[in-house]
């Protein structure tokens, strides 16, 4: 089994489509690695040898910023945005989208589930 960069890569799946399981490396970016490696990107990750692994672990870490050092980094630029206080950070902080999206309707992956009319008091019909 390939583990690299903390992450176990799925056995039966080209090479191609099993990098993009670390986070911070999508389709473009495995081709790319597989390439530079000299890796053909549709072998099997279960046939890669222990000198094919070492190569791509070798790249990841002196080219790339992957897993746990790029989460860091993305949380610590969110971070910096909130305690500037700028209009981005005002809206993470919020927890509203922070692109320009409208928010009267939709934009419930950011507010959560509708709240609903709570705590309304009602006359009963006479």
């Amino acid at each position: 089994m390939a583990r690299i960069a903390g992450v176990d890569l799925p056995r039966h799946k080209h090479i191609a489509y099993a990098l993009p399981y670390l986070y911070g490396i999508g389709q473009t970016l495995a081709r790319q690695i597989c390439e530079k490696t000299g890796i053909p990107p549709n072998k099997m990750t279960e046939e890669l040898t222990e000198t094919e692994i070492k190569k791509i672990r070798e790249l990841l870490e002196s080219d790339y910023t992957v897993e746990g050092d790029l989460r860091r980094e993305v949380q610590m630029n969110i971070k910096r945005l909130m305690d500037l206080g700028c209009y981005r950070g005002l809206r993470h902080r919020k927890g509203l989208p922070v692109n320009g999206q409208r928010t009267h309707t939709n934009a419930r992956t950011r507010k959560g589930p509708r709240k609903g009319m709570a705590n309304r008091s009602r006359k009963p019909a006479t």
